[in-house]
């Protein structure tokens, strides 16, 4: 028995806070991710392969960098159908979304806001299609939660500079043609580069062994004194403004993307209880069966009013940092434990790859903790609401 997962629940009528614009936005993505990821998905993720076709897919469909003005390459779009995107997609694998993620928010983002007009030119529309595959060079080997720390060292050598350090935990890396990258200068600024895979010294190994994110590739980035040119630096920036801000893009997303998985795994056990029975009644008829799923559609409607909110305060330009990271961490943690209740409910099949449960609760182990963990995101609101820091 393959359960339809795709079937929808919209408890408070959200659809009708969007435009027609967004709700073709949702449509498009959905039919693709039933068409086109969830056939695949586990079998890419049962052999820890990353389906690179998927890249050039999400740049015809114009889910990499669809709120990248579409001079440059990008969809043109506004900050919720961007939300909406990242939903959709992380219905059909997390990985999936990390690496349009990763493309849209942490790569084309920072070349749109800091790059110059030729690295724009240059960059951006490859990127929006998909015929160049970027990552994002920040977290190190010691320095995680804590990127103020970096030791990545960008030092001036002539007409040009040379980059050395390690960056780790990468989505992309292996495959990526282009990697954005923060070091500190010589003035212990922190700067963003954009290093070319060709570049001599540059390295971006594999990391093994994933039990999490399987069909997405992630590994490190090593610079052995690569020699970078002056047109590879953003101009302006010089703070870690710069990375910060892109990573604020990237949790907006998360948080409307932890949602797509939370559906998935919320429209599987549902469909379940219903076709499933025991005691000669269907699994939804027990009171605790009902509980449970319940108490999940009310976590996702829930999550999905402050997704929708957090995207009207995008488009105008008034969401904060805090707000961002309230979103971030209650829709994972929302997602993950869904997940599991779900897998319960599916009993011994929940813990197959005839449903989706057990892929997306592996996966979202590693959305709690990436873009900043779930406890970093907890100390970033309660510094906003008491303006006492506890990280210091």
């Amino acid at each position: 028995m393959k359960a339809d997962r795709y079937q929808y629940h919209d408890y408070y009528q959200i659809n009708d806070l969007l435009t027609e614009e967004q709700r073709l936005v949702q449509q498009t993505m959905r039919d693709w991710v039933k068409q086109e990821v969830t056939p695949i998905i586990e079998d890419y993720a049962e052999r820890a392969e990353c389906p690179v076709h998927l890249f050039k897919q999400m740049g015809e469909l114009g889910a990499l960098g669809p709120s990248i003005p579409s001079e440059y390459g990008g969809g043109g779009m506004d900050e919720i159908s961007y939300g909406i995107i990242m939903q959709e997609i992380e219905r059909g694998d997390s990985g999936i979304r990390s690496m349009a993620s990763v493309q849209g928010s942490l790569v084309m983002y920072p070349i749109y806001a800091f790059g110059s007009e030729e690295q724009k030119r240059k960059y951006l529309p490859q990127l929006a299609t998909g015929d160049m595959i970027g990552c994002f060079g920040l977290t190190e080997p010691d320095h995680g939660s804590n990127p103020a720390g970096m030791v990545t060292r960008l030092t001036k050598d002539g007409d040009g500079y040379r980059l050395t350090g390690a960056k780790m935990w990468i989505t992309n890396s292996p495959i990526a043609d282009v990697a954005v990258v923060w070091a500190r200068d010589d003035d212990q600024k922190i700067r963003g580069v954009i290093v070319d895979k060709e570049m001599e010294g540059f390295s971006a190994p594999k990391i093994e062994g994933k039990w999490s994110l399987r069909a997405s590739i992630t590994g490190e980035l090593i610079f052995d004194n690569v020699y970078i040119p002056e047109e590879n630096i953003f101009p302006e920036i010089k703070s870690m403004r710069g990375p910060l801000s892109c990573l604020s893009k990237a949790r907006y997303g998360i948080a409307w993307g932890a949602i797509g998985a939370a559906l998935d795994c919320y429209d599987s056990a549902l469909r379940y209880s219903q076709e499933r029975t025991q005691f000669g009644k269907p699994l939804g008829q027990f009171q605790l069966t009902q509980k449970k799923l319940a108490e999940m559609i009310t976590e996702i409607t829930k999550a999905q009013l402050l997704a929708w909110r957090l995207g009207t305060l995008m488009n105008d330009h008034k969401a904060t940092p805090a707000q961002i990271s309230m979103a971030k961490r209650n829709n994972v943690m929302m997602a993950l434990q869904i997940a599991r209740e779900a897998r319960q409910i599916h009993g011994g099949m929940g813990i197959t790859n005839e449903y989706p449960m057990m892929r997306h609760l592996m996966n979202l182990e590693t959305v709690l903790t990436y873009e900043g963990t779930h406890d970093i995101h907890l100390l970033i609101t309660g510094m906003d609401v008491t303006g006492l820091n506890a990280f210091s």
